[in-house]
Protein backbone atom coordinates (compact mmCIF):
# COMPACT_ATOMS: atom_id res chain seq x y z
CA UNK A 1 0.00 0.00 0.00
CA UNK A 2 2.89 2.76 0.61
CA UNK A 3 4.76 1.57 -2.35
CA UNK A 4 1.34 2.36 -4.58
CA UNK A 5 0.49 5.70 -2.54
CA UNK A 6 4.23 6.78 -4.27
CA UNK A 7 6.26 6.96 -1.04
CA UNK A 8 9.16 4.79 -2.43
CA UNK A 9 9.59 0.92 -3.87
CA UNK A 10 8.69 -1.98 -1.57
CA UNK A 11 12.16 -2.31 -1.38
CA UNK A 12 12.22 1.61 0.67
CA UNK A 13 9.23 1.29 2.17
CA UNK A 14 10.20 -2.67 3.47
CA UNK A 15 12.99 -0.69 5.44
CA UNK A 16 10.85 1.74 6.55
CA UNK A 17 8.29 -0.26 8.34
CA UNK A 18 11.08 -2.13 9.84
CA UNK A 19 12.49 1.06 11.32
CA UNK A 20 9.41 1.49 13.17
CA UNK A 21 8.23 4.71 11.32
CA UNK A 22 4.69 3.25 10.18
CA UNK A 23 2.03 3.11 12.29
CA UNK A 24 -1.43 1.77 11.72
CA UNK A 25 -4.12 2.30 13.63
CA UNK A 26 -1.66 3.89 16.30
CA UNK A 27 0.13 0.67 16.66
CA UNK A 28 3.72 -0.41 15.28
CA UNK A 29 3.23 -1.81 11.66
CA UNK A 30 4.69 -5.28 11.06
CA UNK A 31 6.32 -6.41 7.53
CA UNK A 32 3.37 -8.31 5.64
CA UNK A 33 0.52 -6.62 7.60
CA UNK A 34 -2.37 -6.12 5.62
CA UNK A 35 -4.74 -2.95 6.04
CA UNK A 36 -8.55 -2.37 5.43
CA UNK A 37 -10.06 0.71 3.74
CA UNK A 38 -10.62 1.95 7.02
CA UNK A 39 -7.68 1.91 9.05
CA UNK A 40 -5.35 4.24 9.54
CA UNK A 41 -2.31 4.39 8.53
CA UNK A 42 0.67 7.34 8.96
CA UNK A 43 4.58 7.38 8.18
CA UNK A 44 6.62 9.59 10.57
CA UNK A 45 3.35 10.64 12.06
CA UNK A 46 2.38 11.95 9.06
CA UNK A 47 -1.57 10.05 7.55
CA UNK A 48 -1.57 8.44 3.85
CA UNK A 49 -4.25 7.92 1.83
CA UNK A 50 -4.26 4.60 0.50
CA UNK A 51 -4.01 4.21 -3.50
CA UNK A 52 -6.08 1.99 -4.60
CA UNK A 53 -4.45 -1.34 -6.28
CA UNK A 54 -6.75 -1.03 -9.27
CA UNK A 55 -6.24 2.76 -9.86
CA UNK A 56 -3.85 3.79 -13.00
CA UNK A 57 -0.02 4.98 -12.30
CA UNK A 58 0.58 8.51 -13.20
CA UNK A 59 3.97 8.57 -15.86
CA UNK A 60 6.45 11.29 -16.84
CA UNK A 61 9.16 11.15 -19.16
CA UNK A 62 11.74 13.88 -19.07
CA UNK A 63 14.40 14.84 -21.17
CA UNK A 64 17.61 15.28 -18.91
CA UNK A 65 20.12 17.59 -19.98
CA UNK A 66 23.49 16.47 -18.90
CA UNK A 67 24.54 18.50 -15.36
CA UNK A 68 21.66 17.18 -13.56
CA UNK A 69 21.58 14.50 -10.90
CA UNK A 70 19.06 12.02 -10.24
CA UNK A 71 18.54 12.80 -6.69
CA UNK A 72 15.71 14.47 -4.28
CA UNK A 73 18.51 16.84 -2.67
CA UNK A 74 22.78 17.02 -3.02
CA UNK A 75 25.33 18.37 -0.91
CA UNK A 76 27.20 19.88 -3.29
CA UNK A 77 24.28 21.99 -4.45
CA UNK A 78 24.27 20.47 -8.38
CA UNK A 79 20.65 21.23 -9.78
CA UNK A 80 18.51 17.83 -9.68
CA UNK A 81 15.92 16.94 -11.81
CA UNK A 82 13.32 16.81 -9.72
CA UNK A 83 13.58 20.41 -9.11
CA UNK A 84 12.07 20.39 -12.69
CA UNK A 85 8.76 18.20 -12.58
CA UNK A 86 5.43 19.22 -11.87
CA UNK A 87 4.32 18.67 -8.30
CA UNK A 88 2.44 16.05 -7.55
CA UNK A 89 -0.09 15.74 -4.36
CA UNK A 90 -0.56 12.71 -1.40
CA UNK A 91 2.98 11.68 -2.98
CA UNK A 92 6.61 11.91 -4.78
CA UNK A 93 8.01 11.16 -8.07
CA UNK A 94 10.22 8.58 -8.45
CA UNK A 95 12.65 7.62 -10.71
CA UNK A 96 12.61 4.59 -12.90
CA UNK A 97 16.81 4.02 -12.72
CA UNK A 98 18.81 6.53 -12.82
CA UNK A 99 21.65 8.34 -15.46
CA UNK A 100 24.63 9.89 -14.22
CA UNK A 101 25.45 13.05 -14.16
CA UNK A 102 27.11 13.53 -17.15
CA UNK A 103 24.22 11.69 -19.44
CA UNK A 104 21.16 13.21 -21.05
CA UNK A 105 18.63 11.78 -22.29
CA UNK A 106 14.95 9.74 -21.68
CA UNK A 107 14.31 9.47 -17.57
CA UNK A 108 10.89 8.19 -16.46
CA UNK A 109 9.18 8.62 -13.10
CA UNK A 110 5.96 7.31 -11.81
CA UNK A 111 4.01 8.03 -8.70
CA UNK A 112 3.49 4.42 -8.10
CA UNK A 113 6.56 2.37 -6.26
CA UNK A 114 5.06 -1.18 -7.33
CA UNK A 115 5.45 -0.20 -10.96
CA UNK A 116 9.02 1.46 -10.73
CA UNK A 117 10.24 -1.83 -9.07
CA UNK A 118 8.66 -4.04 -12.02
CA UNK A 119 9.92 -1.80 -14.78
CA UNK A 120 13.56 -1.63 -12.45
CA UNK A 121 13.89 -5.32 -11.72
CA UNK A 122 16.69 -6.86 -13.35
CA UNK A 123 14.33 -10.35 -14.59
CA UNK A 124 11.88 -8.22 -16.58
CA UNK A 125 15.14 -7.21 -19.02
CA UNK A 126 13.95 -4.28 -20.48
CA UNK A 127 15.69 -2.95 -23.31
CA UNK A 128 18.09 0.80 -23.32
CA UNK A 129 19.03 2.26 -26.06
CA UNK A 130 21.83 4.77 -26.09
CA UNK A 131 23.37 7.61 -29.10
CA UNK A 132 26.68 7.50 -28.26
CA UNK A 133 29.53 9.35 -29.49
CA UNK A 134 32.83 8.57 -29.01
CA UNK A 135 36.56 9.71 -29.93
CA UNK A 136 37.78 7.81 -32.67
CA UNK A 137 36.06 5.09 -34.66
CA UNK A 138 35.20 1.46 -33.18
CA UNK A 139 37.25 -1.52 -35.31
CA UNK A 140 34.97 -4.36 -36.68
CA UNK A 141 36.92 -6.44 -33.45
CA UNK A 142 36.00 -4.16 -30.92
CA UNK A 143 32.28 -3.87 -31.82
CA UNK A 144 32.32 -7.63 -31.87
CA UNK A 145 33.99 -7.92 -28.33
CA UNK A 146 30.95 -5.34 -27.18
CA UNK A 147 28.38 -7.73 -28.17
CA UNK A 148 29.82 -10.88 -27.16
CA UNK A 149 31.01 -9.27 -23.85
CA UNK A 150 33.87 -7.78 -21.80
CA UNK A 151 34.48 -7.83 -18.36
CA UNK A 152 34.51 -5.28 -15.93
CA UNK A 153 34.93 -4.97 -11.85
CA UNK A 154 31.03 -5.72 -11.00
CA UNK A 155 30.91 -8.59 -13.54
CA UNK A 156 30.65 -9.32 -17.18
CA UNK A 157 28.20 -7.06 -19.46
CA UNK A 158 27.59 -6.85 -23.30
CA UNK A 159 25.37 -4.87 -25.73
CA UNK A 160 22.54 -6.61 -27.43
CA UNK A 161 23.82 -4.79 -30.61
CA UNK A 162 25.87 -1.90 -31.72
CA UNK A 163 25.56 -0.05 -34.65
CA UNK A 164 27.07 2.83 -36.50
CA UNK A 165 25.67 6.19 -36.11
CA UNK A 166 27.52 7.77 -38.17
CA UNK A 167 29.45 10.92 -37.86
CA UNK A 168 32.79 12.55 -39.33
CA UNK A 169 36.61 13.60 -37.94
CA UNK A 170 37.36 12.27 -34.83
CA UNK A 171 34.00 11.95 -33.44
CA UNK A 172 32.07 9.05 -34.10
CA UNK A 173 28.60 8.12 -33.23
CA UNK A 174 27.19 4.43 -32.03
CA UNK A 175 24.15 3.10 -31.53
CA UNK A 176 23.67 0.52 -28.42
CA UNK A 177 21.01 -1.40 -26.81
CA UNK A 178 21.39 -3.63 -23.79
CA UNK A 179 19.22 -5.02 -21.26
CA UNK A 180 20.08 -3.79 -17.80
CA UNK A 181 20.90 -0.63 -16.07
CA UNK A 182 24.02 -1.18 -14.04
CA UNK A 183 26.29 2.42 -12.81
CA UNK A 184 28.16 4.09 -15.93
CA UNK A 185 27.50 0.80 -17.52
CA UNK A 186 27.87 1.95 -20.77
CA UNK A 187 30.56 4.51 -20.23
CA UNK A 188 32.78 1.64 -18.57
CA UNK A 189 32.37 -1.16 -21.33
CA UNK A 190 33.51 1.41 -24.01
CA UNK A 191 36.51 2.32 -21.48
CA UNK A 192 37.52 -1.16 -20.89
CA UNK A 193 38.45 -1.05 -24.92
CA UNK A 194 40.64 2.21 -24.10
CA UNK A 195 37.50 4.27 -26.04
CA UNK A 196 36.22 7.38 -24.65
CA UNK A 197 32.90 8.40 -24.83
CA UNK A 198 32.29 12.21 -25.07
CA UNK A 199 28.23 12.08 -24.70
CA UNK A 200 25.70 9.45 -23.76
CA UNK A 201 21.98 9.94 -24.83
CA UNK A 202 19.42 7.52 -23.39
CA UNK A 203 17.00 7.46 -25.99
CA UNK A 204 14.61 4.76 -25.48
CA UNK A 205 13.14 2.94 -22.38
CA UNK A 206 11.31 -0.17 -23.55
CA UNK A 207 8.38 0.62 -25.98
CA UNK A 208 8.88 4.62 -25.06
CA UNK A 209 11.08 6.28 -27.06
CA UNK A 210 12.55 9.96 -26.54
CA UNK A 211 10.38 12.45 -28.82
CA UNK A 212 12.55 14.65 -30.72
CA UNK A 213 9.95 17.41 -30.37
CA UNK A 214 10.89 17.46 -25.92
CA UNK A 215 13.85 19.86 -25.52
CA UNK A 216 16.33 19.54 -22.57
CA UNK A 217 14.80 20.15 -18.76
CA UNK A 218 10.82 19.67 -20.67
CA UNK A 219 8.42 16.31 -19.54
CA UNK A 220 5.07 15.38 -20.57
CA UNK A 221 2.84 12.75 -19.33
CA UNK A 222 2.55 9.69 -21.22
CA UNK A 223 -1.20 8.76 -22.12
CA UNK A 224 -2.90 5.84 -20.80
CA UNK A 225 -1.66 4.03 -24.36
CA UNK A 226 1.99 4.58 -23.69
CA UNK A 227 1.75 3.01 -20.20
CA UNK A 228 -0.46 -0.05 -21.37
CA UNK A 229 2.76 -0.54 -23.67
CA UNK A 230 4.82 -0.04 -21.05
CA UNK A 231 3.29 -2.44 -18.76
CA UNK A 232 3.21 -5.04 -21.79
CA UNK A 233 6.85 -4.81 -22.13
CA UNK A 234 6.95 -6.16 -18.72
Amino acid sequence: MLARSGLGSRREMEAVIASGRVLVNGTRATLGQRVKPNDRVALDGRAIAPKSEAGPARVLLYHKPAGQIVTTSDPKGRPTVFERLPPLRGGHWIAVGRLDFNTGGLLLFTDSGALANRLMHPQNEIEREYAVRVRGELTREQMGKLVRGVVLEDGPARFDRISSGGGAGSNRWYQVVLREGRNREVRRMFESLGVTVSRLIRVRFGPVVLPPYLRRGQWRNLDPKEVASLLGAL
